[in-house]
């Protein structure tokens, strides 16, 4: 086992090589000078020559990279355009804001998703099976944002039971994190469906209910256990969609995480935070996809020598 999460995490380097130089090129290719936008447009030639010694701008772009790459590896993520401060010290609190948010999200979407999905299996066509899929049809065809409004409109501004938004009580996470939960929480149930009815049709299935099996052993302890792979492929998956998803919600409920701080930053054009927030976001997609390698290996032990 150790083996194989050793090979998939050597896999992962050149992954985050190629995501560090694309980061880098998008604002190195911009038009847009950063020594203008911090100096002023009427600075002296001499300060903007000064500015771009400093930020390492005057020289060859092999350079800023490999000083760029050697500087975000020891921690440093450079300094902020607009505010003058580290980069660093915007982007840990905004990260754990959203780290808090999405963790949040995601065990709602279990705790939606896979039920669903079992109760839609256990009696395919039935009342339930059809609640379940008309709702993952609204949950997956709905906007996300506009689910956001929606229940920020009812639950907000019309019952008052939680706030708009913001991180200043632990009840403003609730609607941001349902809102993230219903729409990924769909498409858990619909694999979820999918998969438990492809192993319900196999002969140890029928072998399991003429030995007088219940049927909660038949669901929970062979249909579900055998039907896990796709599941987990599912919401390894879905977990690195939410981290991108954010920065609707973020933006919708004023959460102050780490995609509504890109979002300012580029619109700022404040190339340190947004490089350095693209890079930490890539890199806890490639972490967690490594996580569901490794569970891959665990659930299946075929996985671990092919």
């Amino acid at each position: 086992m150790f083996v194989y999460a050793a090979r998939r995490l050597i896999d992962v380097i050149p992954v985050l090589v190629v995501i560090t130089l694309l980061a880098f090129l998008v604002f190195y290719l911009d038009p847009s000078d950063p020594v203008v936008m911090i100096a002023g447009e009427h600075a002296t030639p001499e300060i903007e020559a000064g500015i771009r010694a400093r930020l390492g701008l005057d020289q060859p772009a092999y350079l800023q990279y490999l000083t760029f790459m050697g500087n975000t590896f020891q921690g440093d993520f450079g300094t902020s355009y607009r505010s003058r401060q580290p980069v660093v010290d915007h982007i840990a609190p905004a990260f754990v804001a959203t780290l808090y948010f999405t963790g949040a999200a995601f065990v709602l979407m279990l705790l939606i998703g896979i039920p669903a999905g079992i109760v839609s299996a256990a009696k395919p066509n039935g009342w339930a099976d059809r609640l379940v899929m008309s709702t993952v049809l609204i949950g997956l065809s709905a906007p996300i944002f506009w689910v956001g409004i929606v229940l920020m409109y009812v639950f907000a501004f019309r019952l008052g039971w939680f706030p708009t938004g913001g991180f200043f009580h632990w009840t403003g996470i609730v609607l941001p994190a349902v809102t993230l939960a219903l729409q990924y929480g769909a498409i858990v149930a619909r694999v979820t469906r999918t998969s438990m009815l492809e192993v319900l049709g196999n002969d140890y299935i029928r072998t399991a209910r003429a030995k007088g099996a219940s049927n909660a052993t038949i669901l929970f302890r062979h249909a579900l256990r055998n039907a896990s792979l796709p599941i987990v492929t599912t919401i390894g998956l879905q977990v690195g969609s939410m981290l991108g998803g954010t920065i609707l919600i973020e933006t919708v409920f004023a959460w102050p995480g780490l995609g509504r701080m890109l979002v300012n930053a580029i619109l700022e054009r404040d190339a340190p935070i947004v490089q350095s927030g693209v890079m930490l976001i890539a890199v806890a997609v490639l972490v967690l996809n490594l996580a569901t390698d490794v569970v891959y290996g665990l659930l299946d032990p075929r996985v671990r020598f092919s």
